[in-house]
């Protein structure tokens, strides 16, 4: 195992532990192969891809810091800045934007008072515009904490959504 320091390690055990079962996937000089899962992993216990992060798992797996960094800015999954409790991404690519998906979008900023890219005040939504999410025929779909899916997303469905998530808050 390539972990860093315990001193120095950012993850539980048992989120190394699940980055160990990525890695097994792959031949012992192929681990970058699971950089992508790792950032998920990561993400998902700390919320964020800070450059800690991005040391951390470069250690971890055995890559340059610049390789996992080149990772997780190119996809618009990971929050290399920190975001609200629940990020919510509103395709708005065309297919969906000529289904509403660019006014639920407008209904979401309106409602939460923010912009895409910005996060509420008490910290709990983050609202950003997502590149395809392969439902198009389910339009407006969203994608919370890239992974629940929500399709056909009008008005009463997105304030339905919203007291949801702020009940699970």
């Amino acid at each position: 195992m390539n972990a860093p320091e315990r001193a120095h390690r950012l993850l539980s055990d048992e989120a190394y532990g699940r980055i160990d079962r990525e890695l097994a996937k792959y031949p012992a000089d192929q681990r970058q192969s699971a950089v992508m899962a790792a950032l998920a992993i990561a993400q998902d216990e700390l919320h964020v891809v800070s450059p800690d992060v991005i040391r951390d798992v470069a250690a971890y797996i055995g890559m340059p810091p610049i390789a996992v960094h080149e990772v997780a800015t190119f996809y618009n999954m990971y929050n290399t800045r920190p975001v609200g409790k629940f990020k919510i991404a509103v395709c708005t690519c065309l297919p969906c934007a000529l289904r509403d998906g660019a006014k639920a979008g407008e209904y979401l900023k309106s409602r939460l008072g923010i912009d895409y890219g910005e996060t509420t005040a008490d910290g709990l939504f983050t609202l950003v515009e997502s590149e395809c999410l392969g439902s198009c025929g389910d339009s407006p779909v969203m994608l919370v904490n890239n992974k629940e899916m929500h399709s056909f997303m009008n008005s009463e469905r997105m304030d339905a959504l919203l007291e949801q998530l702020k009940a699970r808050s």
